[in-house]
């Protein structure tokens, strides 16, 4: 079964099997309207209410992050300017999270209060705004350590993402440090905070 973003308001969540792929053909669109090149295709495989695997596109990057959890993750740098199509793989991880000044990721169209307090918070945290699913990319190939969304958004937006992270080494969690888990109703996640260092979990909000 597929649920993507555009037929999830068709889709019943009790009629979901156990297994299933989330789609967003197009996450970031106003990263998209205004010409940036932070927009994303994201495609996750979930079995039994967690994602086992991730693809997150950058098109206009020509990159593509991939991950299925206890395989490790990958990165394709893409050569779309002829025929045939080109790709070189190479494996990322996670960073370890230093003990002060975290890279912190946060959303540049969809910044809300709790996160601005949140990141705040945090010792000599160096902000790093960036647009669409993008973030969860750049957390698992150690480009940056912590990424909070203390407000709603959608399955479709979290789970490639975090199936991409998972296998490079790092985690996705409830602001309690619970467990995400997918196919809920009308597929929305309240809140999480994505990290590089599973080792090292982020402090409460």
């Amino acid at each position: 079964a597929v649920v993507s973003e555009e037929a999830a308001s068709q889709t019943e969540t009790a009629h979901v099997p156990d297994t299933f792929i989330l789609v967003d053909p197009l996450d970031g669109t106003r990263e998209f309207i205004d010409g940036r090149d932070e927009f994303t295709v994201n495609i996750a495989l979930v079995e039994g209410n967690t994602p086992a695997a991730g693809v997150i596109v950058a098109p206009a990057r020509g990159m593509i992050w991939r991950g299925w959890n206890g395989l490790g993750a990958e990165r394709f740098a893409l050569s779309l300017g002829g025929a045939p199509l080109s790709t070189t793989h190479e494996p990322i991880r996670t960073r370890t999270q230093p003990p002060t000044a975290p890279r912190v990721l946060i959303s540049r169209s969809h910044l809300d209060s709790a996160t601005d307090a949140y990141v705040d918070g945090l010792p000599q945290a160096q902000r790093i705004p960036c647009g669409s699913a993008l973030k969860f990319a750049l957390l698992a190939e150690g480009s940056a350590d912590l990424y909070p969304r203390l407000a709603p958004t959608s399955e479709w937006d979290v789970a490639a993402g975090h199936a991409v992270l998972l296998a490079a080494g790092g985690d996705v969690r409830k602001p309690d440090r619970t467990a995400l888990r997918y196919g809920q109703s009308d597929f929305c996640v309240p809140d999480f905070i994505a990290f590089g260092d599973a080792t090292r979990p982020p402090p409460l909000p």
